[in-house]
C-alpha cells in the first residue's frame, strides 16, 4: 500500500472541490459533483469496513494479550476503531458486523475461503454498493444461512445486490437503502416463513404499555407495540395528519405565499392532541376518520367553462383562489359534482359524481401499488392520491387499469419533475427522468409487499 498516496489524496479532496464552492455551481453541476461525492465515499466506506475488519481479525479473543486492540490499551477492537477514527461506538459496531459477514476467510488448511456475503463484499470493493445498503440486506440475509439452502441465499443476495447497483435486468435506476431493506425482509420471509414465528413469539411477550410517574405537570408513556397494533396507531394518525390537500412538502417561504397556516405544534404535539381527541370521540360514538377507503372531502368550486379552460378554483376556507393545476389535481384525485344555478342563486340542478373513484377501485389500487409509485417516495398508501394516468379530460377511464397511487406531492408534480406513467395491460410502469436513467426505461412498479413475493418467488433458484 501506497500511505504517501493516501496522504495526498486526503490532502487533494479539500482542495479540488472546497465546500464553499458549491454555492457557486448550477444546478447540473451540484448534481453531477453529488454522484462523484457519493461514489468517492462509497469507496472510502469499503475502506473503512474492509480496516475495521482487520482490526477485528487482528485482536480476536482467542490471540489473548498479543491481540492488536489489547497491545494497544483497549479491550476490544470497536474501543480501538473508535479511539482511532472518533466515530461513535454504534458506527463502529455496524463497520465490525458488516466487515464479520463480508471479510473472506481461512481454512484450517490455510486455504482461502469465501465471505459469508461475496456478493456484497465485491460490489462494496468496487465502489457499487454503499454501506446502508449492504447493512440492510445481510441484517436480513444473515439470520437464514444455517437454516436455508446456499443456492436460495446466494439467488436472494445476487438479486437484492443487482436492485441495489442498478444492474438488474428489471431495471438500470439503483434501488435506495430503504428500499432494499423492504426488499431484503420480503426475501427473508419468502426463504423461510417458518422464521418469523418464533420472532413473533419473542415479541409477543415483550409487548407492552405503560404510563409512568408525573414529573414536571407530563405524565410520560413507553413501552413496545407489536408491528400489527402499531400499524392500527399510525393508520388512525394518518387518517388526521394525512396531508391530502395541505402543502406539506413546501418550505415556510412558500406557505406564507399561499396564505396558509402553519400549524405551530411539533408533530409530537400534534399527535398527543390527536389522540386525546381520538378518545373524546369514542366515548361519544366510537366513530373515527376514514383516510383508505375513501380520500378527505375537500370542497372546490370552479365554474365550467374554467375547468375546461382552465381557470382558478376556490377551496372552501382557503382565502387564496387555486391554480388550475391545483385544481386538475384534486379534480384527479376526488372526482367532480356538476351543480347547475340559476340566476337567482337557486340549485337548479344536482348530477351524480363523477371521474371519481370509488371506495373499492381504492382498495384495490391499493393493493397492487403498495403505495405513492415513484421510486424512493416512502409515503404510504393511506397517504396517497389516486392520479388518472390518462387524463379524464382526455376520455380516460376511472378504473383501476387507470389509475395509480401518487402522494400528494408526486401527484402534483408529475408533469414537470420528469417521471412518466404509463399502464401496461392494468399494470403500472414508471419512467425515470432522464438525469437519472439515460436509457429511458419502462419498468414495472408496485410498492406491494405481496407483488414483491410473487416477484421474488419468480427469481428464486
Amino acid at each position: 500500500m501506497n500511505f504517501l498516496t493516501l496522504a495526498n489524496l486526503t490532502e487533494a479532496v479539500p482542495t479540488a472541490l472546497p465546500v464553499a464552492s458549491l454555492g457557486g455551481l448550477n444546478d447540473d453541476a451540484l448534481c453531477a459533483v453529488s454522484r462523484q461525492v457519493e461514489a468517492l465515499g462509497r469507496l472510502i466506506d469499503a475502506l473503512r469496513v474492509a480496516t475495521a475488519g482487520e482490526i477485528a481479525a487482528r485482536s480476536r479473543t482467542e490471540v489473548g494479550p498479543a491481540g492488536l486492540a489489547a497491545r494497544k490499551g483497549c479491550r476490544s477492537a470497536n474501543e480501538l476503531l473508535q479511539r482511532l477514527t472518533q466515530v461513535s461506538s454504534a458506527t463502529g459496531a455496524a463497520r465490525l458486523g458488516l466487515a464479520a459477514l463480508t471479510r473472506p476467510d481461512t481454512a484450517l488448511s490455510g486455504a482461502a475461503t469465501p465471505a459469508k456475503f461475496d456478493h456484497v463484499r465485491a460490489a462494496l470493493e468496487a465502489g457499487e454498493l454503499g454501506v446502508d445498503a449492504a447493512i440492510a440486506l445481510t441484517k436480513n440475509l444473515a439470520p437464514l444461512q444455517n437454516g436455508v439452502h446456499p443456492d436460495a441465499l446466494d439467488a436472494a443476495e445476487r438479486e437484492l445486490v443487482a436492485a441495489a447497483t442498478g444492474s438488474s435486468p428489471d431495471s438500470s435506476v439503483p434501488a435506495s437503502a430503504d428500499e432494499i431493506r423492504i426488499q431484503a425482509s420480503v426475501w427473508r420471509a419468502t426463504l423461510d416463513p417458518d422464521g418469523l414465528e418464533p420472532d413473533e413469539a419473542h415479541t409477543m411477550a415483550k409487548r407492552s404499555f405503560r404510563f409512568g410517574p408525573e414529573r414536571n405537570g407530563l405524565v410520560p408513556v413507553s413501552g413496545g407495540l407489536l408491528p400489527e397494533a402499531a400499524g392500527r396507531v399510525k393508520r388512525l394518525f394518518d387518517a388526521y395528519l394525512t396531508p391530502t390537500t395541505a402543502p406539506a412538502f413546501l418550505k415556510d417561504e412558500e406557505l406564507a405565499d399561499k396564505n396558509a397556516v402553519k400549524d405551530p405544534r411539533t408533530k409530537d404535539q400534534q399527535r398527543h392532541d390527536i389522540l386525546i381527541g381520538v378518545l373524546d370521540a369514542m366515548a361519544r360514538s366510537g366513530n373515527t376518520p376514514t383516510v383508505g377507503g375513501a380520500a378527505p372531502t375537500v370542497l372546490v368550486t370552479v365554474r365550467a367553462e374554467d375547468l375546461d379552460t382552465g381557470g382558478a378554483g376556490y377551496a372552501d376556507g382557503v382565502e387564496s383562489p387555486l391554480s388550475p393545476t391545483t385544481v386538475q389535481q384534486m379534480v384527479c384525485s376526488g372526482g367532480t359534482q356538476k351543480v347547475l344555478i340559476g340566476r337567482n342563486g337557486r340549485i337548479l340542478r344536482l348530477a351524480s359524481a363523477e371521474r371519481c373513484f370509488t371506495a373499492p377501485q381504492r382498495r384495490a389500487i391499493t393493493a397492487r401499488d403498495g403505495g405513492c409509485l415513484i421510486p424512493g417516495c416512502s409515503i404510504p398508501a393511506g397517504w396517497c392520491e389516486v392520479h388518472h394516468v390518462i387524463p379524464a379530460a382526455e376520455g380516460g377511464p376511472t378504473h383501476p387499469d387507470n389509475g395509480v397511487l401518487l402522494c400528494w406531492f408526486h401527484h402534483r408534480t408529475i408533469d414537470t419533475s420528469g417521471w412518466a406513467i404509463r399502464m401496461r395491460a392494468g399494470a403500472p410502469e414508471v419512467q425515470a427522468p432522464p438525469w437519472l436513467d439515460h436509457t429511458r426505461r419502462w419498468r414495472p412498479a408496485t410498492k406491494s409487499r405481496t407483488a414483491l413475493a410473487t416477484s421474488v418467488s419468480h427469481h428464486g433458484p
